[in-house]
């Protein structure tokens, strides 16, 4: 397993100081930016993994000889990772699965992103394509037990429920993100009730998903829920 990391660019370029992918001999995770430039990282990578190589590096410049004409030059270093340091997907917990959290979880599960549905209603989560459901009368626990930096999206059937999650979820004090569906009054509304509960909600977010559009379409409002998640999970990762 080899890791490839953009560690230096000059001029235009396709990916960030910092961008990443893990290569194996069968598949690749992340992306330094695609084209040429990735597809020789691959081919490198897989050649280290053949002879056992531990490290190497590559410059490339991004010109027409490579089918990329960014126009800059782009610096990779390609170490060995052994199995028990493979990187953690960022993790994504939502809570409900209804309309728009089937249409999230559709949307994020296309991201380099460990991404969980979660509900206390076994109809609903048939409904789901997604890998990883969970079925539990219990989703608090989930959020207990989540990873550091997770994000917490909540938008059950219930706005009890809601409101018990949301505080967990905030209540943990590491989360990237916690996210809660509903309107201005009910944002005014838990947030009376953390204040009499001693909870900080500051980073809460809600409505999820309402700094781009009006329309309230389960599709819609997925896709900027989306938008908000990968903005601060990637802020995170860039942070870290």
């Amino acid at each position: 397993m080899i890791r490839v990391r953009v560690t230096k660019t000059v001029g235009s370029t396709p990916r960030e100081v910092g961008a990443e992918m893990i290569v194996t001999t069968g598949t690749t995770t992340g992306t330094i930016g695609g084209g040429r430039l990735e597809l020789d990282a691959i081919a490198k990578a897989r050649e280290m993994i053949a002879s056992g190589a531990e490290r190497a590096e590559m410059l490339v410049t991004l010109g027409p000889e490579s089918g990329q004409c960014c126009g800059g030059r782009v610096q990779l270093a390609l170490d060995r990772l052994p199995a028990s340091d493979t990187p953690e997907q960022p993790q994504v917990m939502i809570f409900g699965a209804g309309h728009v959290g089937r249409a999230l979880a559709q949307i994020l599960s296309a991201l380099p992103f460990d991404v969980i549905l979660i509900d206390s209603r076994p109809e609903e989560l048939n409904r789901s394509t997604l890998t990883e459901n969970r079925l539990t009368p219990l989703p608090e626990t989930e959020i207990r037990a989540a990873r550091p930096g997770a994000a917490f999206v909540i938008l059950t059937h219930d706005h009890g429920l809601d409101f018990l999650l949301a505080a967990e979820a905030l209540k943990r004090g590491d989360a990237a993100y916690v996210g809660l569906i509903g309107s201005a009054t009910k944002r005014a509304r838990f947030l009376r009730e953390a204040r009499a509960a001693g909870i900080d909600a500051s980073a809460l977010t809600c409505p999820i998903g309402a700094g781009f559009s009006a329309d309230k379409r389960p599709e819609i409002i997925a896709a900027f829920t989306a938008a908000e998640i990968a903005g601060k999970l990637t802020a995170t990762a860039t942070a870290d």
